[in-house]
């Protein structure tokens, strides 16, 4: 017996510099971890859209072009209801403004990989903004 499909997200990488924005969740899943901004997708949305809207509605920002980062099948956190999600990574370079945290965001702020090093994060965050600061 399978469960159900996994429902459709994603997230945004957004790089100033030598600093990835990451925002505190505020509800599940992931309460309380830090994360790239995102969400679902919602319907009739393309990923990209729904990309833009989420990063748009958690921080105030918006993003240059966006690039496919990573796919990743991912659970809620411990103790969140077991949902399953297929989540579309995008990145994408900071044009201008400053992070405001607003709809589940607790928190919304640039961080460098020392500084986020040092914070409760969801899984592959990390790694993830290893990779993209590197190339910079």
């Amino acid at each position: 017996m399978t469960g159900p499909s996994p429902i459709p997200a994603v997230s945004v990488a957004l790089v100033r510099g030598e600093r990835v924005l990451l925002v505190k969740r505020g509800g599940a899943p992931s309460r309380g971890l830090y994360a790239f901004p995102g969400g679902r997708v919602e319907a009739g949305e393309t990923l990209e859209q729904a990309a833009r809207r989420e990063l748009f509605e958690e921080t105030g920002l918006q993003a240059g072009p966006l690039s496919p980062v990573v796919e990743l099948l991912v659970g809620g956190a411990k103790g969140d209801a077991p949902v399953h999600f297929r989540l579309q990574v995008f990145s994408a370079f900071h044009v201008g403004g400053e992070p405001v945290s607003a709809s589940d965001a607790e928190e919304a702020a640039f961080f460098t990989l020392g500084e986020l090093r040092a914070l409760p994060l969801t899984d592959t965050i990390e790694e993830i903004a290893e990779q993209l600061l590197a190339i910079r």
